[in-house]
């Protein structure tokens, strides 16, 4: 994979990309959700799109401060990325995380930045249906059982549902849903900033039970598009001592396996 190019160098030049991959904070800094960010980019290297990122002028867009209830945080944050952002002038923003797709796209405009903002799971759905993306089939995938969890931030919140199945019903692979999919989806218990807080009293893990359900369909694969999704998923199966039977990969490592890139 050759280097990835900043905005702040593409500026210098007087160029502006395509569009900006937003990486996020799990893309930048969590070593699992790392290989989520490579895939992604061989994968717009591989097609020769014009991309760039912020590198180290990106910073949490705030989502997890306003869902916390800490508004003056998220404001403060919001602000100074959308500062930068328009600063660079730009106009299409992708990104991996359904957090900061949905921050970026409903509640910055009301703040001053306004962007067409699209999650990875649209744009690579967007790619294999303009023909830019062909998934061989026959590979690696052949033989499998995949089911996908459903992100509340794509599903409930954006009601991107389908974008994410598309994707995977051109790999070679039968998908199985679990028993509660699309509106009727089970949080894997990580959104609204519950990542960050100690569980309260109940009788069982809201994310040892989805990795239960996931488990029941005799899937070998788990297919997820958000960060939180995935760590709260692989938890789970540690705790059904499934880890190593039941992997969890994201949409863009799947196609990008597909591709061999």
């Amino acid at each position: 994979m050759s280097k990835i190019k900043l905005m702040s160098d593409m500026a210098a030049e007087g160029k502006t990309p395509e569009i900006l991959f937003w990486v996020g904070c799990a893309g930048s800094y969590d070593d699992r959700y790392k290989k989520v960010t490579i895939a992604f980019a061989k994968i717009l290297q591989h097609l020769e799109i014009d991309f760039a990122v912020l590198g180290p002028e990106e910073s949490c867009t705030g989502d997890p401060a306003r869902r916390a209830g800490n508004e003056f945080l998220f404001q403060m944050q919001a602000a100074a990325n959308i500062e930068v952002l328009n600063t660079y002038n730009v106009k299409k923003i992708v990104t991996a995380c359904p957090h900061c797709f949905n921050t970026i796209k409903n509640e910055y405009p009301e703040l001053g930045g306004d962007y067409e903002v699209i999650h990875h799971a649209t744009y690579l759905q967007t790619l294999i249906d303009q023909g830019k993306i062909k998934l061989e089939g026959g590979g690696v995938f052949k033989g499998k059982r995949i089911t996908y969890h459903d992100s509340c931030y794509l599903g409930r919140a954006n009601n991107i549902y389908e974008a994410p199945r598309q994707v995977l019903e051109v790999l070679d692979a039968d998908l199985v849903e679990m028993k509660r999919c699309k509106t009727t989806g089970l949080c894997c218990g990580a959104g609204g900033a519950q990542i960050f807080k100690e569980s309260e009293k109940g009788t069982s893990e809201i994310h040892h039970e989805r990795a239960g359900e996931a488990i029941e369909t005799g899937a070998n694969i788990v297919a997820a598009a958000c960060p939180f999704c995935m760590l709260m998923l692989r938890d789970g199966m540690k705790h059904h001592n499934k880890e190593e039977e039941l992997k969890i990969y994201d949409l863009a490592e799947l196609v990008a396996l597909d591709k061999g890139l």
